[in-house]
């Protein structure tokens, strides 16, 4: 595969002939091409080619430069830092750049770059950056305050105080992955996100083993439009955590709760309590055929070895779209042999099916 340092406009020339546009417009070199088509041109080709057409004169840097919202930089190998601090200064109109590394490689000095630069971020993916720490996280609070969407999963040198700071900062946020960030992931940080970005949707929290209950009940109270949180591996945390989620969050879709052995019926029974206690929201739902589309969609308690069949049937009871047979598992339930009686309506139904009218 051609590198990046392999590209030249040599190798992007088709010929050295003139040609002839709609409209009477002279194309003879490469800078005589519109803006316009440039950039529906620049949609078309992977970030790479991107990368190496803004250097082919002035004309397309600045159209390109103008026109680019979004890059990823993760086909890079080698070298990612100093091409972000190529490139940031240039692109300075980014809302989305992805930065996921296989190995480390992206600087604090490449981050602070961006947050100088790319103001109006609002996507940024910085997983598996193990070699950034907390001077990345100011800079990107004060750079980049629109950000709503921040992944820095992986990112284990990060600290809870880094993270309250830039929650108290980046208010918009609605997306927030923080799996694996054991030191950044604590109820310090998790009071300050809940009391700050009220907004967020979607929070990562898998295997922070220093997350409990007081920081989940934090995001709870403070962020009620919850659709997805992800706690797998959280072993801190108790009933009271799944209470309450099940008492503030009412669009909670997507509960991950694997491993989280201190999990027992109570917590399963305010699940679907919660169902009933919404019977106004759900009948309204009902009458706009939207009821399975509603509540909890996806729910794993794997390795909740403490539920019981009863409190584990209630919840999928009370939520249609959670299911046990095969091909559309969204209620995950392996290493809980004792939950093997637990089924949806889908499986009850075909098993009547089956008995009622048995194959010949």
């Amino acid at each position: 595969m051609i590198g990046v340092e392999d590209l030249s406009f040599e190798k992007l020339r088709v010929n050295n002939s003139s040609c002839k546009m709609g409209g009477g417009v002279m194309i003879r070199e490469w800078k005589d091409i519109p803006m316009e088509l440039l950039l529906r041109i620049a949609s078309l080709v992977d970030d790479r080619t991107v990368i190496v057409a803004s250097g082919v004169c002035g004309g397309w840097r600045d159209a390109i430069s103008w026109g680019l919202t979004h890059l990823s930089l993760s086909w890079c190998k080698r070298n990612m830092n100093n091409l972000v601090l190529t490139l940031s200064p240039k692109f300075t109109k980014l809302e989305v750049l992805t930065l996921r590394q296989d190995l480390p490689q992206l600087l604090n000095n490449g981050v602070e770059i961006i947050a100088n630069h790319c103001h109006e971020l609002q996507d940024l993916d910085l997983s598996k950056s193990f070699k950034l720490t907390d001077h990345s996280l100011y800079a990107l609070a004060h750079g980049c305050p629109n950000l709503t969407k921040l992944n820095i999963s992986g990112c284990s040198a990060f600290s809870d105080n880094a993270v309250a700071y830039l929650a108290e900062r980046c208010r918009q946020l609605r997306v927030l992955n923080l799996c694996g960030c054991v030191k950044a992931a604590t109820d310090k940080a998790l009071k300050a996100i809940g009391y700050y970005c009220n907004r967020l949707q979607t929070v990562n929290l898998g295997w922070c083993d220093k997350v409990g209950d007081e920081g989940v009940m934090s995001l709870a109270y403070g962020c009620p439009d919850l659709r997805l949180l992800d706690l797998c591996g959280c072993v801190l945390i108790t009933d009271e955590s799944v209470i309450a989620l099940a008492n503030n969050c009412p669009h909670l879709r997507s509960l991950g709760l694997y491993f989280c052995q201190n999990i027992t019926d109570r917590a399963m029974y305010s699940l679907a309590q919660s169902r009933v206690k919404n019977k106004h929201e759900m009948w309204a739902s009902m009458k706009k055929h939207r009821y399975e589309d509603e509540g909890l969609m996806n729910l794993n308690i794997s390795q909740c070895t403490a539920l019981t069949p009863p409190a584990v049937q209630a919840v999928c009871e009370a939520f249609p779209a959670l299911h046990t047979c095969p091909g559309r598992h969204s209620l995950i339930i392996s290493g809980c042999l004792n939950l093997t009686s637990v089924h949806c309506a889908c499986s009850v139904q075909a098993h009547r099916a089956r008995v009622l009218h048995p194959a010949h």
